[in-house]
């Protein structure tokens, strides 16, 4: 039978512009108070996304089985026809007929400064799946989601026995020390970046020794430096894989951690799962959006040969 893993996280739209000018010689500092401003955005781009949504499309391509479970709005439709084109199931993704879908609006400007709107809309109701709902899980991940979904579903995973993934990302705001504390020791590994791991520390007053005694590991990703995985043993350091072309690290985060996924699902070591993960996130950013990217097993194998030296055979 093959091996699923349950991805407990947002769906969303984002809508991006681009304003082919600088936002500094339009807003003028003195008159902040009053701000009144309009750009005009000749470039507009729709792309799927959702932290869900991209760790089920990465692990589409790594030839894994990776359910995401979310709440959507009425306006679904052309995602629900995008997942179905790419082979990723929708079987826990529930619609909510009086809400939209959540979408992050962003303009960005010639410097690369960004005006960022997001609307959550159905991601709220989040809570209203049940981890109990999927069938046959090896694994899953509780990734950034509506607050109390994000809550009930690490319990549901701990109460069920299912070991996960605890990815706050850019949920960590919602939370405080007690329940951040609470969310490590229902977790079997935790994920974040460096800077979520700053933030993490100073909320829970926990250092690197405190959450590997309640988790088999932490990664903590460095972007360009590579990343690290902490064990109760050891730590191990994984280089960074080299893009190509570096064009929108947009969603990188989240295929590092279908790699991550992929790895624990397919029982490799932490050498293997974490170059694995650092391939995946130099293969997103080498095209704009989070789900534009596709790789077969034999150009991933062929890339992860060209960047660590060593063989891969990623259908096992």
């Amino acid at each position: 039978m093959t091996k699923r893993a349950l991805i407990c996280g947002s769906v969303a739209y984002d809508t991006i512009t681009v304003f082919p000018d600088r936002f500094k010689n339009h807003i003028l500092p003195d008159k902040i108070h009053i701000l009144n401003v309009s750009f005009l955005v000749p470039e507009l781009r729709r792309e799927f996304g959702g932290c869900a949504g991209n760790i089920a499309y990465n692990l589409k391509l790594l030839g894994d089985a990776g359910y995401p479970m979310a709440t959507v709005g009425k306006d679904f439709g052309p995602y629900a026809e995008w997942l179905k084109r790419n082979g990723v199931p929708d079987d826990y993704i529930r619609v909510i007929d009086t809400e939209h879908t959540a979408q992050g609006f962003v303009t960005t400007d010639l410097d690369d400064n960004q005006i960022w709107a997001f609307h959550p809309g159905a991601m709220q109701q989040s809570h209203l799946n049940s981890v109990s709902q999927a069938q046959d899980v090896a694994l899953g991940i509780v990734a950034p989601d509506g607050r109390e979904g994000m809550v009930q579903h690490a319990a549901q995973f701990a109460a069920a026995g299912i070991p996960f993934i605890f990815d706050p990302g850019q949920g960590l705001p919602m939370f405080g020390g007690d329940e951040l504390r609470t969310f490590i020791r229902q977790a079997d590994w935790v994920a974040v970046n460096d800077y979520e791991w700053q933030v993490l520390r100073e909320r829970t007053g926990f250092d690197v020794a405190d959450v590997t005694r309640e988790v088999r590991a932490l990664i903590v990703t460095r972007g360009a430096e590579g990343s690290t995985i902490y064990t109760r043993e050891r730590q191990i350091d994984i280089p960074p894989a080299r893009p190509r072309a570096v064009v929108d690290p947009t969603g990188c985060g989240d295929a590092y951690r279908a790699g991550l996924i992929h790895g624990l699902l397919n029982g490799r070591d932490w050498e293997t799962t974490g170059r694995i993960a650092s391939l995946c996130g130099a293969l997103k950013i080498e095209t704009r959006g989070t789900q534009n990217h596709r790789f077969t097993a034999e150009e991933f194998e062929a890339r992860y040969r060209e960047n660590f030296g060593a063989n891969l055979a990623l259908r096992r």
